[in-house]
This record gives C-alpha cells, sequence and structure tokens, in this order.
C-alpha cells in the first residue's frame, strides 16, 4: 500500500584506507536498496572518486544534488564502508538543506582482514562522524548493531523501521485533517488546540454536520456517485436486514464526505457522531467511517481530532488502517488484560467476522430506526500497537503515550466492535494515562510499529511520548 520510497545515499570515504572497500560497499548498499524497491538517489562514480564523499567538493556535489531532488528524497542514508571523511558527510547534509531523517549506517571488520590493505576501522569511523552530527544539530537514527552488514537481518529490520520512521515524518508535513461537525458537550475529553497543531505545519479543515448533510440530501440516489459508494457498502458488510432507505442515506453520506474530503485534500478525519446525526438524518455514521478508514483515510469518532492524527500515525508506520477505540473494561483480575470497545467504526479488516447492525446505546435515545449501520464483531487475534497523541495545551507542545501488545482469542459476551488486549505493564500505562491526561480514545494498528512511531515522534517532531517504563508516575 505504501508508495515507492526515495533514499539519498552517502557513501563516506577517508584517502589513506582501502578504496577498493568504497567501490564494493556502495555497490552492496545500492544492491540491498534497490533489492527492496527504494529508489536511490547518489552520486555517481562519474560524479566524484567511486561516487564517494571525502572533500569539500564532493559534499557540495551531494548537497546539489539533493536539493535538486528536494521533492523526492524522503531520508538520506550515510554509509561508511571505511573510516570516512566525518567533515565533508555532515556537510554535504547540512548544505543539502533537507529536514529529512538521516540513518548513519557503518561495516563491519571481518577479524581476518585487519591488515592496512583490508581495515575497515568504520567502527571507529561512525562515532567520528556523529559526533559532528550532533555538532551541527543534524538529528540522526541509529542501527542496532554499532556495525552492520547491509546483507544482514539486522539490517534489513532496521531499514524497515527507518522507512517508517521516514513515511511519518513526511506524513506529517503539510497534513489536513478533517473536522466534521462539533465536539459533542459531554465530550471535554476530546478538546484539542489547532494552534499547536498548526505550529507542526498540521491544519484543521472545519464543516458544520448541517452542511455535510446538506450535500448527501442533495445528490440524486442514481447518481453514479451514490451508486458506487452503496456498492462498497453491499460488498464491504453484506448487509442482512438494514432496511434500503437506511442502506441509501449512508450511501448519500458517503458520497458527500468523500467530495468534501477529496476537495479540500484531506488525510483525516474526525466526526460529530452523535446525537445530531441520528436525529436529523436517520443514521449512524459507523459503516461509512469504517470504509474510509479501511481505504486509508483514517475515520475519528466523537470528533476525536487528536484521536484521527494518532491513526495516520500509526497508519503511515505501518502501510495498513488504524481504528479507534476506547479503554473500557478490565477483564476480570487479570492486570495485563483490558477490553478495547466501540460502538463501532474499525476498519472491516479488524475484525474475525463482522455484521452491520443497530447501534445499540443510541437507540435508547433517538430510536432504533434512526441507528442503523454500526459494524459488530469481534476483534481478530494479532499483534498490536496502541497510540494517544494529545495538545497539551498549557504547555504549549504535542505528547503521546504509546504502547505495543496484541489481542487474544477471549471472546466477552458484549455488544459493538470489541476485543481483548494483553498489554504487558497495563497497569503502569494505565498510570501514564490518567496521571498525565491523556483521553479515553487510543488509536490502534495491528502491526509492532512502537519503535518507529516513537523515532519519529520524538527525535524528528520534537513531541515526548511517554511508555510504560518511561515515567515516575505513582
Amino acid at each position: 500500500m505504501n508508495k515507492q520510497m526515495n533514499i539519498g545515499l552517502v557513501v563516506g570515504n577517508r584517502g589513506f584506507f582501502p578504496g577498493s572497500l568504497v567501490e564494493e560497499g556502495r555497490r552492496r548498499m545500492i544492491s540491498v536498496l534497490e533489492g527492496m524497491g527504494i529508489k536511490v538517489i547518489a552520486l555517481s562514480t562519474q560524479d566524484t572518486k567511486y561516487g564517494a564523499v571525502e572533500s569539500l567538493q564532493d559534499a557540495e556535489k551531494c548537497a546539489e544534488l539533493f536539493k535538486d531532488h528536494a521533492d523526492e528524497i524522503d531520508g538520506i542514508i550515510v554509509t561508511l564502508p571505511n573510516f570516512g571523511d566525518e567533515r565533508s558527510a555532515a556537510t554535504a547534509l547540512r548544505l543539502s538543506g533537507l529536514n529529512v531523517p538521516v540513518l548513519v549506517h557503518a561495516f563491519a571488520d571481518d577479524l581476518t582482514k585487519l591488515g592496512v590493505e583490508s581495515r575497515r576501522d568504520s567502527f571507529c569511523g561512525k562515532i567520528s562522524l556523529c559526533n559532528n552530527l550532533v555538532q551541527y544539530g543534524i538529528n540522526f537514527s541509529d542501527t542496532t548493531l554499532h556495525v552492520e552488514d547491509p546483507e544482514s537481518n539486522e539490517f534489513k529490520q532496521d531499514l524497515e523501521r527507518f522507512l517508517a520512521v521516514c513515511r511519518i515524518v513526511k506524513g506529517l508535513k503539510n497534513l489536513k485533517i478533517g473536522a466534521i461537525g462539533a465536539r459533542p458537550a459531554a465530550f471535554n475529553t476530546v478538546r484539542f488546540s489547532e494552534k499547536i497543531l498548526e505550529q507542526y505545519g498540521i491544519s484543521v479543515e472545519t464543516i458544520d454536520l448541517s452542511e455535510i448533510i446538506a450535500l448527501a440530501n442533495a445528490f440524486d440516489s442514481k447518481s453514479k456517485e451514490v451508486t458506487r459508494e452503496l456498492e462498497k457498502l453491499t460488498n464491504t458488510f453484506k448487509p442482512k436486514g438494514i432496511p434500503a432507505q437506511a442502506l441509501e442515506k449512508m450511501a448519500r453520506l458517503a458520497a458527500a464526505m468523500r467530495m468534501w474530503v477529496e476537495n479540500n485534500k484531506i488525510k483525516a478525519l474526525a466526526f460529530q457522531c452523535w446525537t445530531a446525526l441520528e436525529a436529523i438524518y436517520g443514521i449512524v455514521p459507523c459503516a461509512v467511517m469504517s470504509m474510509f478508514s479501511e481505504s486509508l483515510i483514517p475515520s475519528a469518532c466523537e470528533m476525536d481530532v487528536m484521536g484521527a492524527l494518532s491513526m495516520y500515525v500509526l497508519q503511515l508506520a505501518s502501510g495498513t488502517p488504524s481504528a479507534l477505540m476506547d479503554w473500557n473494561n478490565n477483564y476480570g483480575n487479570d492486570p495485563e488484560k483490558a477490553i478495547m470497545f466501540h460502538c463501532s467504526n474499525f476498519p472491516i479488516c479488524f475484525f474475525d467476522k463482522c455484521k452491520m447492525s443497530y447501534q445499540q446505546i443510541i437507540a435508547g435515545t433517538v430510536g432504533k430506526e434512526n441507528t442503523y449501520g454500526t459494524c459488530v464483531g469481534k476483534v481478530a487475534k494479532g499483534p498490536a500497537t496502541f497510540l494517544r497523541l494529545s495538545s497539551f495545551d498549557t504547555q504549549g507542545t504535542i505528547v503521546g503515550v504509546i504502547a505495543e501488545g496484541e489481542f487474544t482469542d477471549d471472546d466477552p459476551k458484549t455488544f459493538g466492535g470489541y476485543g481483548v488486549a494483553h498489554i504487558p505493564d497495563l497497569r503502569q500505562l494505565l498510570r501514564i494515562i490518567t496521571q498525565y491526561g491523556f483521553e479515553h480514545h487510543v488509536a490502534v494498528n495491528k502491526n509492532l510499529v512502537k519503535e518507529a512511531v516513537k523515532e519519529a515522534l520524538e527525535k524528528y517532531m520534537g513531541w515526548e511520548i511517554f511508555s510504560a517504563g518511561h515515567c515516575d508516575c505513582h
């Protein structure tokens, strides 16, 4: 689902170390990157000696190359096949002016090849390079091991994590989140600061719920837009016992939302899902929101803009849909399990099996006939990452809390969308959530992407991200 990644490559060299190692190292690194479907933007062997950077002139050529491809480059890898010239590599990054993630990699020496003609000393050179990057104020990421062969499993995992970091950082630039409707009066929980988001280049596009309803009502039921959305609904949910009129209203709503999303280049959205829509329009938007999330436009309920942002970050990291859930119930006496719940609008890929139904909670207020369209089922077993981002308004910043765990086979007897999550150190995590005032909503993704998310948000966005073991809460 992810677009091709474009990586700038800086190959370091120091002249009195073996040049053959640079030729070989450059070739091996490019082979590994291209083998993973990555487009490599690097100096050629005609541009500089070995296509490497070892002087100010080389650094200037590299910087110009990167400037020419500034709109393409998602991140930069600096690789050291030998000790490398640390100043030149750092200068190339500085002169390029690119504000993208940087991964520092160094080749491992062979214990049988430590003679003058074959030793790398990249182990030491990496320390010198990183020292210069710190002096230059350039943020960078490290590999799991200090030195790694590019063909190793360790480097492959590091590269995949780095690519996720790059997707997050790039995806947050000039991001636009849609906000449909007003915050439900009872939900002080989901207050947020548009101005703080704007400081980080994230804008919020608002529209009144009445305008979306008016757009939905204006569509002809036989229009291609409504017909297309109705087909998606029926193919996705195979609804049984749902009135045709309710399904048509869902299709109209989906068509109206999609038009607004596309016209305004919205990447994620939050929706005023109750109770005005049910009282005025006569459905719940859950199934429609589920389809948007499934198609990689995360849709958060209860006008939770920061929840939508959290969903989007997890989606950028994994390339797969995210959901928004409540930390809802204890699971008996197990301190490391919780029932995760919403009414629900989870993307269809989250479920073991799912059916469309009516919303039992709101039905008591507005009547069953006005609440068709909710997604009911159990979340499938498997790994998961949980993320909550919040605007800490009095501190003027964005802060988050993150955890990894898994959904289990446990099947409590309940309604809506639900699943039992097992999360190590859950008690400490809940202390962080309560003591720092995080919301009861949490974004969830069915992949393990905690490290990439923390790296991207802390190192490159400057946001503090708490996790169990990372806090002195008592």
